[in-house]
């Protein structure tokens, strides 16, 4: 249940041991979901790259509820890792991750933002529909996998 005070978003270590358990989290719920050739998710080692920013929701109380990533990557930024709790869940957690890291985003001057997620999340293709984003192609080293969504959105026009 999520507290009554208000939750915190900001930038911070995903090497954090309640931090490194809402990601085993994402990572169970993932492998319920999808086999692991259709998986692309950053490891806690990528995730504390110099190109990474790494976002965390906390709740009142101050434990890890929600977590995003984003990857500066020459020409566009990716975002990785987005999850929310289920307790954490229908208060707007997960779109507060993404337009934090999209303001980040434009801070770096970065233009294009992508994703890659599955076709088994429905909540999460909508929260980007309604961000924004949009259906594309395979990008970077990504290929044509039916248990693959992408998506972009230009954030500097």
């Amino acid at each position: 249940m999520l507290s009554s005070s208000p939750t915190t978003i900001t930038i911070e270590t995903p090497d954090q041991p309640d931090v490194i358990a809402l990601i085993a989290e994402l990572d169970a719920y993932q492998d319920s979901l999808y086999p692991p050739e259709s998986r692309h998710a950053l490891d806690l080692a990528s995730l504390k790259q110099p190109n990474v920013l790494f976002a965390v929701a906390r709740d009142g109380m101050g434990a890890a509820i929600g977590c995003c990533a984003l990857v500066l990557c020459p020409g566009f930024g990716e975002i990785k890792r987005l999850y929310v709790n289920p307790c954490g869940r229908g208060h707007g957690i997960a779109k507060k991750l993404l337009a934090l890291l999209e303001a980040r985003a434009i801070e770096a001057n970065c233009q294009l933002l992508m994703l890659e997620t599955g076709p088994y999340q429905p909540q999460a293709l909508a929260l980007y529909a309604a961000a924004g984003y949009q259906r594309r192609g395979p990008f970077a080293d990504y290929t044509n996998d039916p248990l693959s969504v992408f998506m972009q959105k230009n954030i500097l026009l």
